[in-house]
């Protein structure tokens, strides 16, 4: 053979395996594009009703949480009005509801939820109720969950929860959704909230709610699924709450603010607390006004930080509020009466809970803090309650919720709920 026949044939050969090379990634390219465009379809088909359908509710929205008039006239837990939702999760239903509970003193409030429900029969007796307690949204009407566009998007673990055959009740705390008393971390007033969230579930014709709960809450949520469960016996003793499940919770309050009496967090969550305490205890309370606790460069600011929701304006919430980091408290509320008297009256951990209890908790979590959740969690295991604390490894504040859903489902199981 000669040489440029050699030298004809090696091209060729070194040519073959970059032609195969070349082949298997545009087959490679096609399947992945393929299985894309498939999963992309998968969405439309799923998600395209629901999205159409949030966006077909938006005229007239705000028409639904106008007050009626008589609209606290009735028991708590009683509705004032429902309306089935267009937009909702594949194979379940949803409504938005209005319903009455009571602030701390006993006042009749009014609420609004977002109450979802699988579809398929229900077992006798109706489905178990899971009362999701969100996390800070802020405290404007317009912060209110189950007024956003998508008002399930925020409930975390909601499929979770709906493939376990519960019907889902996510209520908006009072003063957010509808008009009523700033409720930000006052305890009695969330704890109501959400077990009235049960009884106008049961009021919703087709959501199939029974008498067994489950109560599932982050961050803010934490601590009212914690104080609803230790109201219930008093408050609401014909439900029975079979679970109560926490992802860092704001279960002890005066740790909370102590940690962050000099930063930013610290700034925000003062900025709802505070004013709510003084709206809740000034007329009661000697001391509690907002003066008595806050600097005026903060009391100035806080129209301004009220107005904005958390998710969606934290830049703006930070361009306020930086400035005022260590010029916010003009005392330190955790050693200063009455404030200091409030934040242990509206913390968990007072009573026992008789129901099992779930607490996880990230290890990268800078606002609950690990050793806080760790100290609560100690101090009721010798209270009595029966508590698992699941540590979740790189899981922070905000994504400790969704990172410990396996481990909740799997308790779950072990509790047979």
């Amino acid at each position: 053979m000669s040489t440029a026949a050699r030298d004809d044939h090696g091209d060729h050969g070194a040519a073959r395996p970059v032609q195969r090379h070349r082949r298997l990634r545009r087959r490679v390219v096609a399947t992945v594009g393929a299985t894309v465009l498939a999963f992309a379809g998968v969405l439309v088909v799923l998600e395209g009703p629901r999205v159409l359908g949030d966006a077909a509710e938006r005229p007239g929205l705000d028409a639904f949480y106008e007050q009626p008039p008589g609209a606290t006239d009735g028991a708590p837990g009683t509705l004032v009005r429902d309306e089935a939702l267009e937009g909702t999760p594949p194979g379940s239903r949803a409504w938005r509801v209005m319903y009455r509970s009571t602030d701390l003193d006993g006042r009749t409030v009014v609420v609004t939820a977002a109450v979802i429900t699988p579809l398929g029969p229900a077992p006798s007796g109706g489905r178990t109720v899971l009362v999701w307690g969100h996390p800070t949204t802020g405290t404007a009407a317009s912060c209110a969950p189950s007024r956003g566009f998508d008002p399930f998007i925020g409930i975390e673990g909601l499929r979770l929860m709906l493939d376990r055959g519960y019907t889902v009740v996510a209520p908006d705390y009072v003063g957010m959704g509808t008009d009523g008393p700033d409720s930000y971390l006052v305890g009695a007033t969330a704890a109501h909230t959400l077990l009235d969230a049960v009884r106008a579930a049961q009021h919703v014709e087709g959501a199939e709610a029974g008498s067994r709960v489950v109560l599932w809450g982050h961050s803010q949520g934490g601590q009212a699924v914690l104080l609803a469960a230790e109201d219930q016996p008093g408050y609401a003793p014909e439900l029975d709450v079979a679970a109560v499940a926490a992802a860092a919770p704001a279960a002890d309050l005066t740790a909370l603010v102590r940690s962050h009496l000099d930063d930013i967090s610290g700034v925000t969550i003062g900025s709802y607390a505070f004013p709510a305490f003084a709206q809740a205890y000034g007329g009661s309370v000697p001391g509690a006004r907002l003066e008595d606790v806050l600097t005026s460069a903060a009391r100035q600011a806080l129209p301004g930080m009220n107005r904005l929701c958390l998710l969606s304006h934290l830049g703006e919430l930070h361009r306020i509020g930086e400035p005022l980091v260590g010029d916010f408290f003009s005392v330190d509320p955790t050693t200063t009466q009455p404030w200091a008297a409030l934040l242990r009256e509206n913390s968990a951990g007072s009573r026992v809970i008789s129901a099992p209890v779930f607490v996880a908790q990230g290890a990268e979590d800078e606002l609950v803090l690990p050793a806080d959740t760790d100290a609560f969690v100690q101090a009721a295991r010798q209270r009595g309650d029966d508590v698992h604390l699941e540590p979740v490894a790189h899981a922070s504040h905000a994504t400790i919720a969704y990172l410990s859903l396996p481990a909740l489902g799997r308790w779950l199981d072990e509790q047979h709920v």
